[in-house]
């Protein structure tokens, strides 16, 4: 388990405690954060789901594979920092985690 702290598009920090396993954008929903639309579900095929991973975790996290970098490209205002929730899955090595939502998903 990892605590992750997730800043939603207010600013509101929201510290929660993640099981291994569990996606950053199913994390999300479980804790009702806004932010995160997920329309589809977590199947990497919408990218309503895109968030921004803190400088200091982007090479901490696995590396996007080929169809999220394509979904990345659909996103409102794409960094290098940019990652889909749902394909960021967590681990006892992202405890301290922090993630930021964008202001609008599409």
């Amino acid at each position: 388990m990892a605590q992750v702290t997730i800043i939603d598009p207010a600013g509101t920090s929201h510290e929660i405690n993640v099981e291994n396993g569990t996606s950053l954008m199913q994390a999300a929903l479980d804790n009702g954060i806004d932010g995160i639309v997920a329309e589809c579900g977590g199947a990497c095929s919408c990218a309503t789901c895109h968030c921004y991973i803190d400088a200091a975790w982007v090479g901490k996290v696995n590396e996007p594979s080929s169809i999220e970098k394509d979904m990345l490209e659909c996103v409102i205002d794409p960094q290098d920092n940019s990652r889909l929730s749902c394909q960021v899955f967590v681990s006892d090595e992202l405890d301290g985690l922090v993630v930021t939502l964008p202001q609008a998903q599409y």
